[in-house]
């Protein structure tokens, strides 16, 4: 029963469409019918300013971060709650039920998820974003460098392994939701923040 509660609470929170909220709030525009149509910060960025992207990203970080340290104050013992709750706060981002399963692509909630389960590569990833994004001002390479870089800092260090699978598993999932930009990357039309 607390493991059924605590997936559906990763789900719930995975779920909560912040970067909607937040520009419906500041701006009154639909996220999904500006810019790029993606719910995520980025787009939030571009649309209503870079400090609600900001915000937004922090959003949906903590909603990915809550339900797995909840999971693991309930269940310390169970790595393999601790990543269902995990993947499935990511996946109810990318695929929320309140918009018609069209979210967003998964990189800030995975980092909050990784922030708990795997401190060090899930900042050693943000810190790789930040350089590339400052350098080149293209999210997507910066998202794309900061998930492998979070895979290789798990592994090296010797994280546990269920916890190193699920770094893996994240970042093959968001090289799936990423397909479009890795298409204008390779025909050099992707946009820049």
């Amino acid at each position: 029963m607390l493991e059924a509660s605590l997936i559906l609470l990763g789900a719930f929170l995975g779920s909560l469409p912040f970067g909607v909220w937040v520009t419906r709030a500041v701006t009154g525009k639909d996220i999904q019918q500006e810019g790029s149509g993606n719910i995520g910060a980025t787009n939030v960025a571009r649309v209503a300013g870079k400090t609600w992207g900001v915000a937004v990203l922090f959003l949906d970080a903590a909603k990915g971060a809550m339900g797995v340290w909840l999971a693991t104050r309930c269940l310390p013992d169970s790595p393999g709650m601790h990543v269902a709750v995990g993947v499935t706060a990511f996946m109810s981002h990318v695929f929320p039920v309140w918009l018609r399963f069209k979210g967003g692509k998964g990189v800030a909630t995975a980092l909050g998820v990784l922030l708990v389960l795997l401190p060090w590569a899930a900042l050693a990833g943000f810190v790789v974003y930040a350089v590339v994004l400052a350098a080149f001002r293209v999210s997507s390479v910066g998202s794309l460098l900061g998930g492998l870089t979070a895979v290789i800092v798990a592994f090296v260090t010797g994280a546990p392994r269920p916890y190193v699978l699920l770094a893996l598993t994240l970042f093959w999932a968001m090289l799936w939701t990423h397909r479009g930009n890795l298409s204008r990357l390779l025909h050099r039309s992707e946009r820049k923040l």
